[in-house]
């Protein structure tokens, strides 16, 4: 199954089953945010086409960024504790060995911007998922890494779902 074939099915689904709709773009975005299976799943371009769904419908737009700034949060919170609990291992992972790297600039950007990094790197397509995991193996301690991964979740949350829905109800009026 290609890329598009999963947008529109799960655009379909969220279209089809309105309840659920926060839930499952909790669920993207927690895809997306979470290490290695961020690098599987489509998620930004999903969240993309939830924000015009929500613009080009009657779905509730803040039900929708707080699924997703949860979504979002969580991930990189498990992110972040698998790192932790890993440490220098996490380099000998896929894709981390692959991409020696991809780890060395996470750790540079850490020691340049601590906690903050996180933040900074939620905006960042690749960096998204990888600074998370990095934070923990190098030891960013816990409650600035979470004051930045939360506060970030949800302004991203809503940067993702914005555009589509503000720019369409702009244009039907």
């Amino acid at each position: 199954m290609d890329f598009e074939t999963i947008k529109q099915s799960v655009l379909a689904f969220i279209e089809a089953h309105r309840a659920w709709a926060p839930l499952v773009t909790g669920v993207i975005a927690f895809c997306e945010s979470l290490a290695f299976l961020s690098l599987l799943v489509p998620a930004t371009f999903i969240l993309l086409g939830i924000g015009a769904l929500i613009g080009s419908s009657d779905l509730p737009f803040w039900p929708m960024v707080i699924g997703a700034g949860i979504g979002a949060g969580l991930g990189d919170w498990v992110s972040y504790e698998a790192g932790h609990y890993f440490k220098n291992d996490v380099r000998r992972f896929w894709p981390m060995r692959r991409y020696p790297e991809m780890t060395d600039r996470a750790e540079d950007f850490l020691r340049r911007w601590g906690a903050g990094a996180v933040a900074i790197g939620r905006f960042i397509g690749p960096a998204r998922a990888v600074v998370p995991l990095v934070a923990g193996s190098f030891g960013v301690n816990r409650l600035p890494f979470q004051i930045a991964n939360w506060s970030s979740a949800f302004v991203w949350a809503f940067v993702m779902l914005a555009p589509g829905a503000g720019l369409l109800a702009w244009l039907k009026h």
